[in-house]
């Protein structure tokens, strides 16, 4: 008798739908800090070479001044997604060069000389600047500077807007086009939480870390070369409770089983006082320390491994625009940085992400209850940590099952994917890659970047040192048109002016305009 994904696969092939998964729209955003001949972390400004912070659409920083974020726009294909990016590390790789500075390649940062190394983000004088920039003190003030220091890819997914109406029409669905939407978006994340931990097992990249990032701390990892840290069998060390695992937020637990309840868990948490942050204070002897006191300041305080998302207006709460709105797109955040790409990802690794997804929201997606919650948690946990040991099990609602079993159960599941997907042989070529890393664990990203220090007798700092030298002679080495850089030089020049007609425009007083946008 067929599954369920495959009834729902032949529905699909057989309808309307399928003409409208020719193309699924993705986009990346890629986090990268910059450092100085020495691999130390850059104490200079954002180059200005590289354009305003605040206003360019493509190239911003995150949270510390040197941590650079690329961003694409929405393509009709990873490669071109891709090739965009490579575009703007090409464009940006020409300016560092200048003034002696790399990208470096790894998610665990450099090594860092405690909290006082980190700058903070500075997104100038406007009254918008001021507001990231707050936000970002605060985060200082809750969780430290270094743990933000941490660098990650998010990919960005969705199908084709005329996707909708006719998935809607196959399966004879009576509500708005709106709240079909989302609800469909919904059972893919509720999907995606159940088995990410496969995506931190064929794409985890950080086993590692300069012993400066837990700055003696009892973190149960071994030594490596020259006193940096390792975990044998670890895949994510980003994803684990080092990184951006945080407990303060675990009280949330935030409800992914539909859009009404998770709004209403998001604007509890951005509106509820919590007494640690009430005993820092807001704005002590005339400077702010944080937005507010609440669990959360803003929406984007916290952390998941995958967001339902929507663009914004100017100003608009990122929760307002989904309850209006709708989901619009997922972001998927649990990628670490390959350091040995000189993108961070490749396209398989997208062409994997993307059918990953989809499978995610053609299959079954029951609600999660709070137990299979826990077993979540307890899976993702391990894999982090443990993922690439021989034999590991892992939990399931029935019982212990391996690792290796449940991975390539779900590779099987992909392969039928595959055939509604684009691109349909570059999916499959994809599927069998991932699929020789479940069955060998030293194919693995993690396992090759403890395989290289071992070889080469180099720690996390000097692999990944190594490896941001060998990325800028590449990136420097890719062709950019004359016509494109004149491109990319005008969005720097533009960005500068935004930001100076912004900055004087905004002339109302911080602390009404912070007052103002909280009380939306």
């Amino acid at each position: 008798m067929p599954t369920y994904l495959q009834q729902r696969l032949q529905q699909v092939k057989n309808s309307p739908v399928a003409k409208t998964l020719v193309s699924l729209q993705c986009g990346i955003e890629k986090e990268g800090l910059r450092v100085g001949v020495s691999g130390r972390v850059s104490h200079k400004d954002h180059p200005k070479s590289l354009g305003s912070s605040l206003t360019h659409g493509s190239i911003t920083t995150d949270y510390s001044e040197a941590l650079l974020e690329y961003i694409t726009p929405v393509f009709q294909s990873p490669v071109a997604a891709l090739d965009f990016m490579q575009e703007l590390h090409s464009f940006s790789a020409s300016q560092l060069h200048d003034i002696g500075e790399y990208v470096w390649p790894a998610s665990m940062p450099c090594y860092l000389d405690g909290e006082e190394d980190i700058r903070i983000a500075n997104f100038g004088s406007s009254n918008t600047g001021k507001l990231k920039h707050t936000y970002r003190v605060g985060l200082a003030w809750r969780y430290g500077k270094i743990m933000q220091s941490i660098a990650g890819l998010h990919f960005n997914f969705s199908p084709q807007d005329n996707f909708w109406p006719a998935y809607q029409q196959l399966l004879s669905d009576e509500q708005s086009l709106c709240d079909f939407q989302s609800s469909q978006y919904f059972g893919l994340i509720r999907n995606f939480r159940r088995h990410s931990w496969v995506l931190l097992y064929l794409f985890g990249a950080s086993p590692a870390l300069d012993a400066s990032f837990v700055n003696g701390r009892d973190i149960d990892l071994e030594q490596g070369p020259d006193g940096c840290l390792v975990g044998p069998y670890a895949t994510s060390l980003r994803m684990s409770d080092l990184g951006y695992n945080n407990k303060v937020q675990s009280v949330l637990n935030l409800c992914f089983n539909d859009l009404d309840n998770y709004a209403k868990s998001l604007e509890h948490a951005i509106s509820t006082p919590l007494s640690k942050y009430e005993n820092l204070g807001v704005k002590v002897d005339g400077e702010y320390r944080q937005l507010n006191a609440n669990l959360l300041q803003i929406e984007n305080e916290y952390y998941s491994d995958i967001r339902p998302k929507r663009v914004t207006r100017p100003g608009q709460k990122p929760v307002h625009a989904l309850k209006e709105g709708g989901v619009e797109y997922v972001e998927v955040r649990n990628i670490d940085l390959n350091p040995f790409l000189p993108l961070g990802i490749d396209a398989q690794q997208s062409q994997f992400i993307n059918a990953f997804l989809t499978w995610c929201l053609f299959s079954q997606s029951p609600v999660i209850s709070d137990q299979e919650c826990e077993v979540i948690g307890i899976n993702q946990a391990v894999v982090v940590r443990q993922g690439r040991k021989p034999g590991l099990m892992l939990q399931t609602c029935g019982g212990e099952k391996s690792l290796q079993s449940l991975g390539l159960d779900i590779i099987t599941n992909l392969r039928l994917v595959a055939d509604v997907m684009p691109e349909k042989q570059h999916v499959l070529a994809a599927i069998s890659t991932m699929e020789a890393r479940l069955k060998d664990a030293s194919l693995t990203p993690s396992a090759q970047v403890l395989a290289a220090m071992e070889q080469g007798n180099l720690s996390h700092h000097q692999l990944s040192f190594e490896l941001a030298q060998k990325h800028q002679a590449y990136h420097l080495q890719q062709s950019l048109s004359l016509q494109r850089r004149q491109e990319l030089s005008k969005q720097v020049s533009e960005s500068i002016a935004n930001q100076e007609r912004i900055e004087a425009e905004q002339t109302e007083p911080f602390d009404d305009f912070l007052a103002a946008y909280l009380a939306q």
